[in-house]
């Protein structure tokens, strides 16, 4: 064990007796569980899902995930997420103005470290490698099919109940069950409901055949990875290529005023994307013709507001991920936030013990929060760059348009700052 925390793969901690239920089997759920393993918790995840599925298409990790990721049992899991993540190494980002298609920069991809790598694949495909390592791997129980009906706690426990009737204690709940997540009521109070944050993203992801099949297009697919960002009012259109061009990927981030109730995600339709981009290089809407309509998906961006807590009133519920902090996917950081979620708190608990569970997990919610709000806001702050572009300004500056890569978000060990802060926020907690 080094002084930071820095210990690798599944046996590093003795046990804590800690027992931990973890609700939702995503990212951050996996993620919390395996951390929380690897700290020595005992943690067992609950996930309504009845099966695992390849959903989704684009999801990204930056290096402070990588560097997480690295910690699982000396690399090998980056050592199975890589051949499934995009190189653009040599590639880049071509960054194009949204009407004459012009390359107004391309921004180099930087090297970055062994022990921090940068990951771009399909959600389901790094998701099936996270969850095979945390089932399979370390053994950690997910039972699959198991929806919530509720949540309790009081001072010694808390749980969920299933919709099945079956009650389960532990001494502490992680709700990564994502923004509709019951324990959400039972954090706050009451209530709250999804906002239309004013925008939607069109998304897809479709083999190569039909790029390949037309010479305008197939220079995407011909020549490894490759990622373009069209760039203009209100909008903006990015196109990558990956497992060495085999695989195609878009997503249009557009105005959308559509009242969101409980579904915002609904079946796209190809003409409304084609309406849309009418008046930009031929190019985007020759790529998005190349779409089958049934892999498009309308995904409508749900806004909430920041809560004022993640924690509930006893101090053993605990919403991480989405269901605490919803991201803009302009941020390229809602799935690693939700990682680093995982991580503080499983440090949190060990250093804490069993019988400071509730100071713990507020000790978390201190550590985190501010960075989390701070990382939130680059979702919009990116977006409205883009979408606001100052094109005479950028031709005398190009690279005021490139994607921001903050070393404040990127080069943060969210292990090693949980391990020096612990103790003086807890003193900081007796002390109001």
């Amino acid at each position: 064990m080094t002084a930071n925390g820095n210990t690798n793969g599944a046996q590093s901690r003795p046990s804590t007796g800690i027992k931990v239920i973890v609700v939702g089997a995503g990212f951050g759920g996996l993620g919390a569980a395996i951390e929380c393993h690897r700290q020595g918790h005992d943690v067992e995840i609950y996930e309504a899902f009845p099966e695992l599925k390849q959903l989704g298409d684009i999801i990204s990790f930056g290096p402070n995930a990588g560097r997480i990721f690295y910690r699982w049992s000396n690399g090998e899991i980056v050592r199975r997420m890589r051949p499934l993540s995009i190189d653009l190494r040599k590639y880049g980002f071509n960054i194009h103005k949204y009407d004459t298609g012009e390359i107004v920069i391309n921004q180099a991809t930087p090297e970055y470290s062994v022990e921090a790598p940068n990951f771009n694949g399909h959600r389901g495909e790094l998701h099936e490698v996270v969850f095979s390592y945390a089932k399979d791997d370390l053994g950690i129980p997910i039972h699959l099919g198991n929806r919530i009906s509720t949540y309790f706690e009081d001072e010694n426990e808390a749980g969920i109940v299933l919709e099945s009737g079956a009650k389960v204690s532990a001494d502490v709940v992680l709700a990564a069950d994502g923004v509709r997540s019951r324990a959400r009521k039972s954090v706050l109070g009451y209530e709250d409901k999804p906002k239309s944050s004013g925008y939607a993203v069109w998304r897809a992801w479709f083999p190569n055949k039909d790029m390949i099949a037309d010479p305008l297009t197939a220079q995407y697919c011909e020549n490894g990875d490759s990622f373009n960002g069209w760039i203009g009012p209100d909008m903006h259109f990015l196109f990558s290529t990956i497992k060495d061009g085999s695989d195609c990927c878009w997503v249009l981030t557009h105005p959308d005023e559509h009242d969101i109730d409980e579904s915002w995600s609904f079946p796209g339709k190809l003409s409304e994307v084609k309406e849309a981009i009418k008046d930009w290089d031929p190019m985007c809407t020759r790529i998005v013709s190349k779409t089958p309509e049934e892999m498009l998906v309308d995904w409508k961006l749900v806004y909430r507001d920041p809560l004022p807590t993640w924690v509930s009133p006893k101090g053993r519920i605990l919403l991480v991920g989405d269901s605490a902090h919803p991201f803009l996917p302009t941020s390229a950081q809602g799935a690693t936030q939700a990682l680093e979620d995982g991580v503080c708190i499983a440090v949190c608990l060990r250093k804490g013990g069993k019988e400071n569970v509730p100071v713990s997990v507020r000790a978390h919610e201190k550590i985190r929060y501010d960075r989390v709000r701070a990382t939130q806001k680059t979702g919009e702050s990116t977006r409205d760059m883009w979408h606001k572009t100052d094109w005479d300004k950028v031709k005398e500056n190009p690279e005021i348009i490139q994607f921001p890569r903050q070393d404040w978000i990127f080069n943060f060990d969210t292990e090693k700052n949980a391990e020096e802060m612990y103790d003086e926020v807890v003193k900081g907690l007796s002390d109001v």
